[in-house]
């Protein structure tokens, strides 16, 4: 769940939280199998006479779940694991994404689909909103690449940039800095050559210990991106550290993403990996 709450509304969330788990604990106490019953809805209804009409914000029945029917069961095991994570946010106040929350028990989730849905579940036990935030649009654009570059020319600020450990989270960072190949015309006003990668490195997988699950094996796309990238002329004249690190990401053959990290702890990113590489000089 991403977005900060005011105070009010995220004592009211605790509150339904702890009534939730209070009522499932006393049906299990008392040898009761504990039922949950989550509204269902749809993006719009059809009448008997065939017409549609939008009903988004109203459910049209309940989904009954129930420790009885086994198909339910890994499925409340997650609900459960998702609410504590949920509980714990809102008493540290502070947020995480979906990802975040599915790198926190990876061999459990298995996907990230599992994490979605329970967040859906909750979402609508606790009758309370998820708010995206979604910043950055994956691979650069030039109204992003146009403000960067006048932040530097007019304010000197210092620019680090965080990708994902995979072949398309380099090739983000190289096009911020020496410009998209398909728009070499316009490089000129576009690059960033301040730019300081700050992470995540490959060497980022031994040095922080990240569990064996949080790395993913590279396909062969990935592999010839990679080999793509590492003929790059500026690789080996102007960022030999980048190349190197490039070089590590084929050798061992394993990529991950930045929300891995959140395997330690929700904040670890922002409380320690961010602060640390930016204070002891961490980038390359």
């Amino acid at each position: 769940m991403e977005g900060k709450h005011s105070s009010p509304h995220r004592f009211e969330l605790r509150k339904k939280i702890r009534e939730l788990t209070r009522s499932i604990l006393e049906d299990l106490f008392n040898s009761r199998s504990p039922t949950i019953y989550i509204d269902q809805f749809s993006t719009y209804c059809t009448e008997s006479t065939g017409e549609c009409y939008c009903s988004s914000d109203l459910p049209n029945g309940k989904e009954i779940l129930t420790l009885q029917r086994e198909s339910h069961v890994r499925r409340l095991d997650v609900l459960l694991r998702v609410l504590l994570i949920v509980q714990q946010l809102l008493k540290e106040n502070k947020h995480g994404s979906k990802r975040d929350i599915y790198y926190m028990h990876p061999s459990v989730f298995k996907e990230q689909s599992i994490v979605d849905r329970a967040i859906n579940d909750i979402c609508i036990l606790l009758q309370c909103s998820r708010h995206n935030l979604n910043v950055g649009r994956g691979y650069p654009d030039v109204p992003t690449r146009r403000f960067l570059r006048l932040l530097v020319e007019k304010l000197r600020l210092p620019v680090y940039c965080l990708v994902d450990c995979d072949p398309y989270g380099i090739d983000i960072l190289t096009t911020f800095r020496f410009g998209s190949m398909q728009m070499a015309y316009d490089a000129k006003s576009l690059r960033l050559p301040e730019i300081r990668w700050l992470g995540a490195f490959p060497s980022d997988s031994e040095k922080y210990q990240l569990p064996q699950q949080c790395l993913l094996p590279l396909t062969a796309e990935d592999k010839q991106r990679v080999g793509g990238m590492l003929r790059r002329c500026y690789m080996e004249r102007e960022v030999p550290d980048w190349r190197s690190e490039l070089q590590l990401l084929l050798d061992r053959g394993v990529k991950f993403e930045i929300e891995a990290l959140s395997a330690h702890s929700l904040s670890f990113l922002s409380d320690y990996y961010l602060p640390s590489k930016i204070r002891n000089g961490g980038y390359i």
